[in-house]
C-alpha cells in the first residue's frame, strides 16, 4: 500500500513540476539522513543500556546524553 502511494506521489509530482529535478538524489538523501538518525539513536540507546560482557568498565562518551529510566 505504501509503495503504491509513494510511486503515485513521485509520478504525479514529476508530471506537475516538469522540471529537471532528480528524484534519485532526493531518495538517496532521505536514505542517508535516515541511516544517520538511526545510528545516532541506536548509539544513545546502546550507551545508556546495560553493558555486555567485556564492556562493563568502559566510560560513556561525553557527547552521549544521560537518559533516565
Amino acid at each position: 500500500m505504501f509503495n503504491v502511494a509513494f510511486a503515485y506521489f513521485l509520478t504525479e509530482a514529476s508530471l506537475a513540476t516538469e522540471s529537471s529535478f532528480n528524484y534519485s538524489l532526493v531518495l538517496t538523501v532521505v536514505l542517508l539522513v535516515g541511516f544517520i538518525a538511526s545510528a545516532v539513536i541506536g548509539s544513545i540507546a546502546w550507551y545508556n543500556s546495560k553493558r555486555p560482557l567485556g564492556w562493563e568498565d568502559k566510560q560513556r562518551p561525553d557527547f552521549v546524553p544521560d537518559v533516565d529510566k
